[in-house]
């Protein structure tokens, strides 16, 4: 294992305006949020996290670079516009809070950290605050207590040369799908596109177990077979369609990367196709939970990590800053893989400890087009349901699918989901 801090700024090369890699995470609280807490709670707990209180500047070389950044951790009134993460407004700051009535909205660069990492700091800080304003709380399990010291597992990074080099049992083999790419690249080119939009969906835990239960299957895969009935609906039909779509995998215990805040997620490839549509969602759930065991592999893990290392290894070979953007865009693992029309991403029940009993809601809010992100407490799983435009008939779609298979739910009005944006410096 070894310690790389520069691990964390290679996502920045990838910044695009448009797609910006940044995670916001709404927490709603039963009760309505008080600044003066929420602030002196945000600055005790980021002291926890020095890994997450860093400014980015280009160093001689032209690299991003992570200084410690002293400025206040930002908490700051929700605008309904996005916020400049990097910027005067946030102190330079990657990570920042908004709040308005009873919603908290954490809001983070996705290149140090993904959700997993993120619930490291949104813990910690939803937990100064709420023993500050109700007493003591039963802490989460894993939860990173302030004052506590930073474990060297936190913070280390595999060694590629330490890893195994054997070759999967088999390869999952599949196939990209262009259904959905027109939709999106008019989104990405078109200069009066700006916002985008989300549905929050909130299925009973009970209801929706007891179903998963009877079909032998994973929140991850039903809800993949779910959106597929979804996209099949909406796209119109096309005999040799690929509707395919990716299941997100944390793969960071296969490479013994087990404590780490950063991030270590893939996408799982499942394969659909036009002629499957009228398919039960029983066997279409079966297919997919083939298909993520096939790709969940502990060889492809590695294999994935050496990847990763080999693309920072590229960067680090440009002569200048624009030549490393260059390099980051064109070698991306999330644009080089197998291209699928939906999304689908949940990482398991999140451990809230005490706190769960004056939380209601949790949703991740990120970018992407008919991406799911899905959040589960012991009560309810809430669904992130998002889109790139206005056109709400994927959504009634989705929820036309639920109703069918007896799933109560309920759903929100049309969200703008103003991700932050990123000031990054150019020299």
């Amino acid at each position: 294992m070894k310690v790389n801090d520069k691990y964390d700024t290679y996502l920045l090369y990838e910044y695009m305006k448009k797609v910006s890699f940044t995670v916001r995470i709404l927490v709603k609280l039963n009760e309505k949020a008080d600044p003066k807490l929420l602030y002196e709670a945000a600055q005790e707990a980021i002291t926890r996290f020095p890994y997450f209180a860093v400014k980015v500047r280009v160093d001689g070389s032209g690299s991003f670079v992570l200084d410690h950044n002293e400025n206040p951790i930002p908490v700051l009134p929700e605008e309904n516009k996005r916020l400049m993460l990097g910027s005067d407004k946030t102190g330079g700051h990657l990570f920042a809070i908004t709040y308005r009535d009873n919603c908290v909205w954490f809001n983070f660069s996705h290149s140090p950290c993904g959700a997993h990492g993120g619930l490291f700091w949104i813990k910690s800080t939803l937990y100064q605050y709420l023993t500050k304003k109700y007493g003591p709380i039963t802490a989460p399990a894993d939860l990173k207590m302030v004052g506590t010291p930073v474990s060297e597992k936190e913070r280390e990074l595999p060694d590629v040369s330490e890893l195994p080099d054997d070759e999967p049992i088999k390869r999952y083999e599949g196939k990209s799908s262009k259904v959905g790419l027109g939709r999106f690249l008019k989104y990405l080119f078109n200069p009066f596109a700006k916002d985008n939009y989300y549905y929050e969906i909130i299925i009973p835990t009970d209801k929706f177990m007891e179903y998963a239960r009877s079909i032998d299957g994973s929140p991850n895969t039903i809800l993949a077979a779910f959106f597929f009935k979804t996209i099949a609906r909406y796209f119109p039909a096309k005999p040799d369609d690929i509707l395919s779509g990716r299941v997100a995998d944390d793969y960071r215990n296969d490479i013994g990367a087990n404590e780490s805040y950063r991030d270590f997620t893939r996408l799982l490839h499942i394969m659909y196709t036009r002629d499957m549509e009228n398919d039960p969602i029983e066997k279409l759930n079966r297919m997919a939970r083939g298909a993520v065991i096939l790709q969940m592999q502990p060889e492809l893990s590695c294999e994935r990590y050496r990847n990763v290392e080999e693309i920072h290894k590229g960067i680090d070979a440009q002569p200048d800053l624009k030549s490393r953007k260059k390099y980051a865009a064109s070698h991306s693992l999330f644009r080089s893989d197998t291209r699928d029309v939906f999304n689908v991403s949940y990482v398991g029940q999140t451990d809230w400890g005490g706190m769960e009993d004056y939380i209601s809601e949790v949703h991740s809010i990120t970018d992407g087009d008919f991406m799911l992100e899905v959040n589960a407490l012991k009560d309810k799983f809430c669904l992130c349901f998002q889109l790139i435009n206005k056109d709400r008939k994927p959504v009634d779609l989705f929820c036309r699918v639920l109703e069918e298979e007896g799933l109560p739910y309920t759903l929100s009005e049309m969200k703008t989901r103003y991700l932050p944006d990123i000031e990054l410096p150019k020299r």
